[in-house]
């Protein structure tokens, strides 16, 4: 067995040839014994703290964007996500060898072994042109890491027997917070490079926009847009078992109440995620539940904007989420079996397999998940024909909600009435004050 040890005072990181083809086994070991030798790059990094942001800054800066500015947020990008995904390698060595050792936790390492060791030898950027290829060079390992959240999903789903669960949820909320935030960062300043770029050609630019922000985001129509793009899908969507009127029965209306005027500063993906599962949920559960009724109880979705915050509660008649898996609501976003059994379900491992191994991956936006039904719906391939959904459930879409909410330092709340339904309450904040919650240990 071959035993490396990639940081001092770490737990090992091992590969076991045994388990990998004769080839697979020499790359992984060759690779693993580059990082032991280039362990003190990754110590300098990691010994850094992370620049963490509040939304407000980002709006600040590139509101007002320059060729000087934007050619320094290209260098801050290029400087500061070396650093981030230092911290988040560290974290990945202290896990256990059985851990490291699960499908999908390996892969995802050396996935971010290898953005960290590009990203650390990217020459300084000095000219737009400059700008343009290192947007490239970002867009492209964006690309690259689609299976990250599957992956990680399938690995410590895995090792969920070999964790305890406050430890495995702790690390994944790390892991999955910190690739939101270089995600944003580098998206961020991509929009801001097109936006700079289209300007100089005298293109007119909407004023609201600055990069990934909307500075006045419509609450109102962000709830409408996913509540119109769920009912539109079939009936039996979610490939449920459904034997009575509510098979065929339409979509539940979705009533939006409360101050439907609200517009605030923040990032329209993830609201709009967040808002998109909790209703999709909840359609789901009403016709679950309502098996009898050719007219299903409507959703309602009620804004409210306070002084700090604005909070979006979604109410539903499905019945509601306590079973004799599920003893808490708050169990749902948990990533271990012992908090949620479906973890260990072998048809969801069977999805996350299919999707960490394609193309696509998983970015967990809207737009992905609606361009994938539309493709299914497109598509001759007789699997599909037959009614057998490529990507079946996988409980990725409340653990991700959760971490989309609180990012920002807002949250996710959900109270079941037993027997009766379900509110999720969604708060975020408006004032875009908040730091990033990244967490560098």
């Amino acid at each position: 067995m071959l035993g490396l040890c990639v940081r001092p005072g770490s737990a090992t990181f091992r590969v076991r040839p045994s388990s990998l083809s004769p080839r697979h086994a020499l790359a992984r070991s060759a690779s693993t014994a580059l990082h032991f030798y280039q362990n003190r790059q990754l110590e300098l990094y990691a010994s850094k703290d992370a620049q963490r942001l509040t939304l407000r800054q980002l709006v600040f800066f590139g509101r007002s964007i320059t060729e000087e500015r934007l050619i320094k947020s290209a260098n801050y990008i290029r400087t500061e996500l070396p650093v981030r995904i230092a911290h988040r390698l560290r974290d990945m060595q202290t896990l256990p060898y059985v851990v490291v050792n699960q499908e999908g936790v390996a892969t995802v390492y050396e996935a971010y072994w290898t953005a960290f060791d590009k990203f650390r030898r990217y020459p300084e950027i000095k000219s737009l042109v400059e700008n343009e290829s290192f947007c490239n060079f970002v867009r492209g390992l964006l690309d690259e890491h689609k299976a990250v959240i599957p992956n990680l999903s399938l690995g410590l789903s895995l090792a969920s027997p070999y964790l305890e669960p406050d430890r495995l949820d702790s690390f994944m909320h790390r892991m999955l917070v910190s690739r939101i935030s270089r995600r944003v960062l580098a998206e961020h300043h991509i929009a801001l490079s097109k936006y700079f770029s289209a300007r100089q050609r005298g293109d007119r630019m909407p004023e609201d926009r600055v990069g990934v922000i909307h500075l006045r985001l419509p609450v109102r129509d962000s709830i409408e847009k996913c509540a119109r793009f769920l009912r539109k899908r079939p009936y039996d969507a979610d490939q449920d078992q459904i034997e009575g009127a509510s098979a065929d029965a339409p979509w539940p209306e979705v009533i939006i109440e409360g101050h439907l005027d609200v517009k605030f500063s923040y990032i329209p993906a993830h609201l709009e995620y967040v808002v998109f599962e909790l209703l999709k949920n909840s359609l789901r559960a009403t016709r679950l539940k309502h098996t009898s009724l050719r007219q299903l109880p409507p959703i309602r979705a009620t804004v409210v904007s306070g002084e700090n915050e604005v909070t979006i509660r979604v109410s539903d008649q499905g019945g509601g989420l306590l079973t004799p898996e599920i003893k808490n609501p708050v169990d749902l976003f948990s990533f271990s079996h012992l908090r949620n059994p479906a973890r260990m379900d072998v048809s969801r491992l069977r999805a996350l397999r299919t999707i960490s191994s394609s193309q696509t991956g998983m970015v967990a936006t809207v737009e992905e998940q609606v361009k994938r039904w539309e493709s299914d719906a497109d598509s001759e391939d007789p699997q599909q024909e037959a009614g057998v959904s490529p990507h079946p459930r996988i409980g990725i879409g409340l653990p991700m909600s959760n971490i989309f909410a609180t990012y920002f330092g807002g949250s996710l709340e959900l109270v079941s009435l037993d027997g009766y339904g379900t509110d999720a309450y969604l708060r975020l904040p408006r004032l875009g004050t908040n730091l990033e919650g990244i967490e560098l240990w």
